[in-house]
């Protein structure tokens, strides 16, 4: 049960009073540098995917370097760089792929005016995502 128990324990309220903040605060900060990157990268005519993967690339550096110093850290245990970054990136390729999915079919659907709205709606749903998981996965 160990390993199994822990994983479905049930959330200390402080701890998550102190960690929701952070990560709104984190992610406010990646969803201006995303937003902006992914605008003017698409305004100065480069393509729709390609920005939108170079901009949450940026984005997420922000946001892993932020959230595993202050977001997530434990004072009993310690962030493990080696550990955190592999699973970081994979969970990143995932929302990415999603998301990137997402905003590609609405600028081909609709427009790229569209796009540029629906990207930070289709981003918030997606950080809800990683929130979950980073907690539960990436940062532990």
């Amino acid at each position: 049960c160990g390993r199994c128990c822990r994983a479905i324990a049930i959330v200390d309220p402080a701890v998550l009073r102190r960690q929701v903040p952070l990560y709104v605060i984190v992610g406010l900060a990646q969803w201006a540098l995303d937003a902006g990157l992914f605008i003017a990268l698409t305004a100065s005519g480069a393509p729709v995917v390609a920005s939108n993967v170079a901009s949450r690339a940026s984005a997420a550096l922000l946001g892993f370097a932020l959230n595993g110093r202050y977001t997530f850290q434990s004072p009993d245990q310690p962030w493990r760089l080696g550990r955190s970054l592999p699973r970081f990136v994979a969970i990143w390729c995932a929302l990415t792929a999603v998301g990137t999915l997402s905003v590609s079919a609405v600028d081909a659907h609709g427009s790229l005016g569209l796009a540029w709205v629906a990207k930070p709606l289709i981003d918030a749903v997606l950080a809800a995502a990683g929130f979950i998981v980073a907690r539960r996965w990436i940062y532990r």
